[in-house]
């Protein structure tokens, strides 16, 4: 198919170029052009030959580019059925405001919390689906978190217009992925065919299928404009998955359709735009569907997606670090916390160190970091490369399963040693009037419950020494309390030009 598609598009180059020879050979000119005298030869055959040939040549460009429309309308014919409209009825509660009668608001007497009454009013989005399996009476579309997610209501419009009434299965924010199921006898429900997204490149040819602003079973075509996108940190877009660009016009009401390859396979599920009018503008993003693959079968079988977990806190390489802990680039993720008994504990890793390869695949970022591990199922022996005060080591690590965001925050208390170190540049001194000589590390930040936040160390103090070791640079800090024949770390600080000593058991 490669192939065939490539020699189309060579036939239609050729087209392109025989005609605008044919044109120049016909004297299209700009009027009043002085052309230099020609000699005058018997082009008779010639020119007989030149436009049968010309004749030819667009004959075949036009009989390729039917060809190409062909492909189209299969495509087109093949999807639509498996491609459904998602109709979603959120209930928003509101509180009916309560009025005081002149006696309460006289004796200032508080309303009544019991008697408070609740207002309740629908409100109706809608989106696009996809077919991925029927099992028995059930069918099952794939969809995105933020099109069913949070529903109260959920039902189903098919392409031939039959409708039914659906529930979730599961959810994932950090995907953007949902499931949702509806039931029937009916055995004539069409699946959709998925492929395998790894295979895309840059240049192929895309169809986005779905239910732009309630236009139900629209088709349009693009290209791959780029793969592996991801998400920018802030935007509140799904940040587990990377994503496929593609020119094809999505539109609002496209999320959760499909975004198929010339064989009609699904490749992507559209999620998201970017444009500053909220219409489309060539910049279309979807989940690629190896990534959604997987958790088909977990929405299913536990309701959830599960994800790895190592049990650091990451971040990316900070530039004033690199000097410091000995770093020959800014490539990798820089591990500030290790949560006392995770996976990461247990494996060896310390603050400070730098992961720079997971199983093999170089990293260029905490984000990218982030996303590997938690990709990786659960229990699964993962290799870490960390570079750790300029040396190269080798870690491996068991994954567990990530809890919700709510329970790990809850696990502060475990994660050592829960504070940023900065290194105090002049400008930092002058903005903060810190006196001349007074430490070179300053803690940039505390994270809320951890152990340096209940020993009592703010953001903002000095730090001169630990256990008794001047610490003038991040790679005296991180040796220090990492140290292991030191159970108890003393922190001698300055606040308020107020020397302080504060003590933490690793």
């Amino acid at each position: 198919m490669k192939s065939r598609n490539l020699l189309v598009f060579n036939i239609v180059l050729t087209v392109i170029a025989v005609t605008a020879l044919v044109i120049s050979l016909s004297g299209f000119g700009g009027r009043g052009e002085q052309q230099p005298p020609q000699p005058v030869y018997d082009t008779s055959s010639q020119n007989q030959v030149s436009s049968q040939e010309a004749e030819a040549n667009a004959a075949a460009g036009i009989e390729a580019l039917k060809q190409m429309q062909y492909s189209f309308r299969a495509v087109a014919k093949k999807v639509l059925p498996t491609v459904v409209e998602i109709n979603v009825v959120d209930i928003i509660k509101q509180p009916v405001p309560q009025f005081m009668s002149p006696f309460e608001f006289f004796f200032g007497t508080p309303p009544n919390k019991e008697k408070q009454q609740w207002r309740e009013y629908k409100q109706y989005g809608l989106g696009s689906g996809v077919i991925v399996r029927h099992t028995g009476n059930k069918v099952y579309v794939l969809t995105n978190n933020h099109v069913a997610g949070k529903a109260d209501q959920i039902s189903v419009r098919l392409h031939d217009g039959r409708q039914y009434k659906a529930k979730l299965v599961g959810k994932d924010e950090k995907k953007d992925l949902a499931l949702i199921v509806f039931e029937t006898k009916d055995k004539n429900i069409p699946v959709a065919e998925l492929g395998n997204s790894d295979s895309l490149q840059v240049g192929d040819w895309v169809l986005a299928i779905g239910n732009p602003l309630g236009f139900e079973s629209t088709v349009t075509a693009g290209i791959v404009s780029a793969i592996g996108r991801r998400s920018l940190p802030g935007t509140g877009i799904a940040s587990f998955t990377d994503y496929i660009q593609t020119d094809a016009a999505i539109n609002q009401g496209n999320s959760g359709g499909a975004l198929v390859n010339i064989k009609g396979e699904v490749v992507g599920i559209n999620t998201w735009i970017a444009s500053p009018s909220g219409g489309s503008i060539g910049l279309g993003f979807a989940i690629p569907i190896n990534n959604a693959k997987k958790a088909i079968g977990d929405f299913i079988t536990k309701g959830k997606i599960e994800y790895g977990w190592l049990g650091i806190s990451i971040a990316d390489v900070p530039e004033s670090y690199m000097k410091d802990m000995k770093l020959q680039s800014g490539n990798g993720a820089f591990v500030f916390g290790v949560f006392k008994g995770s996976p990461a504990y247990r494996a060896g890793f310390l603050p400070g160190d730098v992961i720079t390869r997971i199983d093999g695949e170089k990293i260029k970022d905490s984000t990218q970091a982030l996303f590997i591990i938690g990709n990786l199922p659960p229990g699964k022996l993962t290799n870490f490369e960390v570079v750790r005060y300029g040396e190269r080591i080798s870690l491996k690590a068991k994954l567990a399963t990530r809890e919700e965001e709510a329970k790990i925050q809850k696990k502060s208390n475990k994660l050592w040693p829960g504070l940023t170190p900065v290194k105090i540049t002049e400008d930092i001194r002058k903005q903060l009037n810190i006196p001349a000589g007074t430490g070179k590390i300053i803690i940039g930040n505390i994270v809320q419950g951890s152990p340096a936040a209940i020993a009592g160390i703010r953001a903002g103090d000095i730090i001169t020494k630990i256990n008794d070791s001047r610490v003038d640079s991040i790679l005296d800090f991180y040796e220090a309390i990492n140290n292991p024949k030191a159970r108890k770390i003393m922190f001698t600080i300055v606040r308020n030009e107020s020397e302080l000593i504060i003590g933490l058991v690793k």
